[in-house]
């Protein structure tokens, strides 16, 4: 079978997220530092991931309206510009002596907020960039590129580059942002038309023919297209519900893995990243294979196995009590979260109408970043009162049930006829979604 080329586009974009992530990836630890050296209350440093994690549930639905409303491709250039500025005058506070902890609450929030926005747009866009048989491998590359980028070498170099100087993480972190925009800028106007699961309806694809004018859609009606676009897609709206029983699982065990790999598998405090770099390793390998994995098996029966080999990875990871056999099962459960996020994510951006991929792509994020911070607090009392070992049988009995309901809800969906609908990329004017999954 001929390899499609993903093209020079897509490298751009690749580049661009890559040099965004190991950003980000300097600065998240550099923040939680900082916060550190400012103050000792528990609830002040908590406030600020917090204040990180609101942005998605509060304005993801808002990002995608305007990643369909606008062009995407100057959309994700302007936030990344924005993100560039704010990062240099954080930059600049700290080295002044002006950053405190409300300047830190400010800046995380302000920071996820033109990501919610970003997010929205690039899943969008890349559906013109590539042709839509190279999708799921496309999404491997960016998963595997932005891991590499964010474990192996921004995550070790932050506390390096924080005690070089605490302003230095989020000075690179300007330079990353402001080098992801002029790529995204490079970015060609023409791309290939994304395959439609059917021709839109007026009302579903009015923002795009109409844009943001004052005649168009109010915001609240372009959310609800989005979402009701969503819910009518049979098979879309079972795997995002699918995906969050999934973040249910692994947010919990991601609350207490510190604990587990300390108390219960007995991981030495200085091998504890090498042991958590196991789960990188095998997201990396998981994302590289998905689409040779999708054009083998198919995408929803291939979505079925991953979940069948990650329960029995889970199941393997709850009994087990040696760091080497517990390595080895998460890094085989990382492997499929990685196939698995880059198959629906392909998915979605094949079946969904160019118009609506910005508000369905951040309907289907939001819904399945719904579920983690449950997962969490009740991974957090159970381990309290019982420790972590029940945290974990409980992780592999969710991915039991949401494999179960799996088998019986995924069947291959009959072939939609393609609609010749020519679209530019980066364009908003289209003829009518991790941490997680």
């Amino acid at each position: 079978m001929p390899t499609t080329r993903l093209g020079r586009d897509f490298h751009l974009l690749w580049s661009a997220a890559v040099s965004s992530r190991l950003g980000d990836a300097l600065r998240t630890p550099a923040l939680a530092l900082l916060a550190a050296t400012l103050t000792r209350d528990p609830r002040l440093i908590a406030a600020i991931t917090v204040a990180a994690q609101l942005p998605p549930l509060l304005f993801g639905l808002l990002g995608g309206v305007y990643a369909d409303r606008w062009d995407r491709r100057r959309t994700m250039a302007l936030v990344d510009g924005a993100r560039a500025a704010l990062a240099a005058a954080f930059a600049v506070a700290i080295v002044t002596g002006r950053a405190g902890v409300v300047t830190l609450l400010l800046v995380a929030f302000l920071l996820a907020a033109l990501g919610s926005l970003f997010d929205a747009a690039s899943f969008a866009l890349l559906p013109s960039v590539v042709p839509p048989t190279a999708l799921p491998r496309a999404n491997g590359r960016l998963q595997a590129g932005t891991a590499v980028a964010g474990g192996f070498l921004g995550a070790p170099v932050a506390g390096l580059a924080f005690t070089a100087s605490p302003a230095l993480p989020f000075a690179v972190d300007a330079v990353t942002f402001a080098l992801a925009a002029l790529l995204v800028l490079a970015l060609s106007r023409g791309g290939h038309p994304p395959v439609p699961a059917g021709l839109p309806t007026d009302r579903d694809s009015g923002s795009a023919k109409r844009g943001a004018g004052p005649g168009g859609p109010s915001v609240l009606a372009d959310v609800t297209a989005g979402l009701r676009r969503l819910r009518d897609d049979r098979t879309l709206w079972q795997v995002t519900l699918l995906s969050a029983g999934c973040n249910l699982a692994i947010s919990g065990l991601l609350a207490v893995l510190v604990l587990h790999a300390l108390e219960v598998l007995r991981v030495p405090t200085a091998g504890y990243g090498l042991f958590t770099a196991t789960a990188i390793v095998g997201g990396v390998v998981g994302a590289l294979t998905a689409g040779r994995i999708a054009a083998r098996f198919g995408t929803l029966p291939a979505l079925r196995v991953v979940l069948a080999g990650q329960t029995v990875a889970l199941a393997g990871f709850a009994f087990a009590r040696h760091p080497v056999p517990a390595g080895l099962a998460l890094a085989f459960f990382a492997a499929g979260t990685s196939v698995w996020n880059s198959l629906w994510t392909s998915y979605g951006q094949q079946r969904v109408p160019a118009a609506l991929l910005g508000r369905v792509g951040a309907a289907q994020r939001m819904l399945g970043l719904l579920a983690a911070p449950v997962g969490a607090t009740l991974a957090g009392l159970v381990a309290a009162a019982y420790g972590t070992v029940p945290v974990t049988v409980a992780a592999a009995g969710t991915f039991a049930l949401v494999t179960v309901a799996a088998w019986r809800m995924l069947r291959p969906a009959a072939p939609t006829p393609p609609v010749d609908r020519p679209t530019k990329a980066g364009t908003a004017a289209r003829p009518g979604p991790p941490p997680s999954r």
